[in-house]
């Protein structure tokens, strides 16, 4: 896993140019760094040793220096890909990015088809003066880049081309509608005006001064295994196993990520099976109410005797949330607070680590999978009747405005009655956060007006209504995997494991196991109102019982309520005299409005709040340059100390 960075232009490279780019991203690779620069090319690396440790050193070249490589990743199946060069190659390392070297020489632009693993990668063709940008097929390592008149730049991480040229720092305002929409940003915009995010699955060739983007993978929903129940359960068990066996390739020990969930708990309980000894198991554990993941997790490390290691989580706004922004680059929700204090912990103790991400998208983890197709149900009640009498009956329920209760639910419900389609399922995800009223509260006039062209919720519902699936529960569960999970859950995975030069691999998130899931029958996933049927199934052969019946409540889940107090001072130090108030992006009444309604409890807003004070931090700290220091002494509610 490493941090890479890179330049294509018209003229001679400088070196100091490409030293701020890798410096920037130094956190990815505090093992090693290095640079190759011929004219008006560069490629820049920071690294941190998994594999090859001791002849890994990038950015690495062919026999004759006409193919260079720059690369971050893990390819689990370099061993193979090994055995299938001819001879004529002269293989001098033992490590995997040789490999993607040697098969670009074979294959040119299709390598990309032979990569079994997680990749963000540039190669420099000198042959044919062409640059290849490629990222993994679910976009599990990141790439931007930036094409400015003939030049032509890309880094793992945004901050790495903001280090190139302060002048990036633009914000782009259709990205701040859809965050505030749908909670992601999705490819190609960044929340920079000018810099641009290659999606997952796909790759970029610069040459002749022109880009040109376009896809080398997609995932079909089209179901054609056959076999009974039970035979595709153990198929899908030796499909699973074959992955997690390959995300233990490494040359320093490897641990995992332990929630007390399914997903974690079949990786933990498939390793041990795997693995010669016990290894390290990691457990953030918030205390709140009944959402402790703790007794849960000691479960299954008990059972397979790992060596558990625990922190509890005391998150704050004031102590880490800009700390967080800073790393994360570009504004998200709770989960990254969680995550980079686990990931800092987890980091004193092993660089490799495995978790469980990609198991809700793969079998239907989510309540509104079956929620979605429960509408369908509803809708069939003629709309004047769902609209003049279910309506002022859902309206008046006793705490339909709190996140998650009954009442909320059905609220849900009857508002999603009257979509259709793409439409209500980007609807209802949009739901929870800054849907059509709570935008118009909010945003300008200003800003509403210029956004107005705009749709935030278009990604969602392209992908949706795309081919590729047929049935509901597919439909979704395809927008999902190409929208919000590589840039919601596995961007702040990434993020914030790199932050601290940890490694988090996902044996969830190999494609080829993605590929054999879509595969599967819908009713193997969503099963009535029960999700993820199969991996229940499969989780009774490796997890404790008690896991099996407990409730899915996901690892940010009581963070808002946990850091209710806060959003007081919040308010009163940041929101009040918000930077994108000022700029005419956010409306200060309607702001004020979301906080009476949450402190009185008349409405839980408590991931609009969030979602409104995260990128009021990001604003401060990447668009007008304020420093870490002097945003955290805003939060805590003191000027910082002058200087001199």
């Amino acid at each position: 896993m490493c941090g890479i960075a890179g330049i294509v232009d018209g003229k001679p490279v400088r070196a100091e140019d490409l030293r701020r780019m890798t410096d920037a991203l130094a956190h990815r690779g505090p093992d090693d760094q290095g640079a190759w620069i011929d004219g008006g090319v560069g490629l820049g690396h920071r690294r941190l040793s998994i594999i090859g440790l001791e002849d890994g050193h990038q950015p690495m070249s062919n026999e004759d220096d006409s193919v260079h490589i720059t690369f971050n990743g893990e390819i689990y199946n370099y061993k193979e890909l090994r055995k299938t060069l001819p001879d004529t190659h002269d293989v001098r390392t033992s490590c995997d990015t040789e490999m993607i070297v040697h098969l670009y020489e074979e294959l040119g632009e299709k390598v990309v088809t032979r990569l079994r693993g997680m990749f963000g990668f540039a190669i420099w063709d000198a042959k044919r003066r062409k640059l290849m940008v490629a990222r993994d097929h679910l976009g599990q390592k990141p790439l931007y880049y930036v094409h400015d008149g003939g030049r032509f730049a890309f880094a793992s991480e945004i901050k790495g081309l903001l280090a190139l040229d302060p002048s990036l720092r633009e914000l782009d305002e259709e990205a701040l509608w859809e965050y505030l929409t749908i909670r992601v940003i999705t490819p190609p915009r960044s929340m920079f005006r000018r810099i641009r995010k290659l999606p997952p699955g796909h790759l970029l060739v610069f040459e002749n001064g022109q880009v040109r983007v376009e896809p080398f993978w997609q995932l079909n929903f089209e179901p054609k295994r056959n076999g009974s129940d039970a035979e595709l359960l153990d198929e899908l068990d030796a499909k699973v196993q074959e992955s997690v066996r390959y995300h233990l390739v490494s040359d320093v020990p490897v641990g995992a990520f332990l929630s007390g969930g399914f997903d974690s708990s079949i990786i933990v309980g498939m390793m041990a099976g795997i693995t010669k000894g016990p290894f390290k198991t990691f457990t953030g554990d918030i205390r709140y109410g009944d959402y402790s993941e703790a007794p849960y997790a000691d479960l299954v490390s008990d059972r397979y005797g790992t060596e558990k290691h625990r922190i509890e989580i005391r998150p704050s706004f004031v102590r880490t949330l800009p700390e967080v922004v800073e790393k994360l680059d570009e504004p998200s929700d709770p989960l990254a607070l969680c995550l980079y204090h686990l990931a800092e912990m987890t980091r004193k103790e092993v660089k490799v680590v495995l978790g469980g991400d990609g198991g809700d998208e793969l079998f239907g983890g989510y309540d509104r999978y079956y929620g979605n197709v429960t509408v369908n149900y509803y809708a069939m009640i003629p709309e004047f009747f769902r609209r003049s009498v279910m309506g002022p009956i859902i309206d008046r329920l006793s705490g339909g405005n709190w996140y998650r209760s009954v009442g909320h639910k059905l609220k849900w419900m009857q508002s999603m009655s009257f979509h259709e389609g793409g439409e209500r399922y980007a609807r209802s995800l949009g739901y929870f956060y800054f849907s059509e009223p709570w935008r118009s509260l909010v945003c300008s006039d200003a800003f509403q007006r210029r956004a107005a062209s705009f749709d935030p919720e278009y990604t969602i519902k392209y992908y949706f209504d795309a081919d590729n699936a047929k049935e509901a529960v597919d439909r979704m569960l395809h927008s999902d995997s190409r929208v919000r999970m590589p840039d919601h859950p596995v961007m702040i995975l990434d993020r914030m494991t790199m932050a601290h030069g940890l490694e988090a691999r996902c044996p969830f998130l190999d494609h080829e196991l993605a590929e054999f899931c879509a595969s599967l029958r819908p009713d193997l996933k969503v099963r009535g109102r029960e999700l993820r049927w199969i991996e229940k199934r499969l989780a009774e052969r490796y997890v404790p019982p008690e896991i099996l019946n407990r409730k899915k409540q996901g690892f940010s889940s009581p963070l808002t309520y946990l850091l209710a107090d806060e959003f007081q001072r919040m308010h009163d130090v940041l929101l009040r005299d918000a930077s994108l108030v000022r700029d005419g992006y956010l409306d200060a009444a309607g702001i004020e409005t979301l906080l009476t309604e949450h402190l009185e409890k008349r409405r839980d807003h408590g991931q609009r709040l969030w979602l409104l004070c995260t990128a009021e931090i990001w604003y401060r700290l990447l668009i007008e340059e304020q420093d870490l220091a002097t945003v955290q002494a805003q939060l805590a509610g003191a000027a910082p100390v002058p200087v001199g």
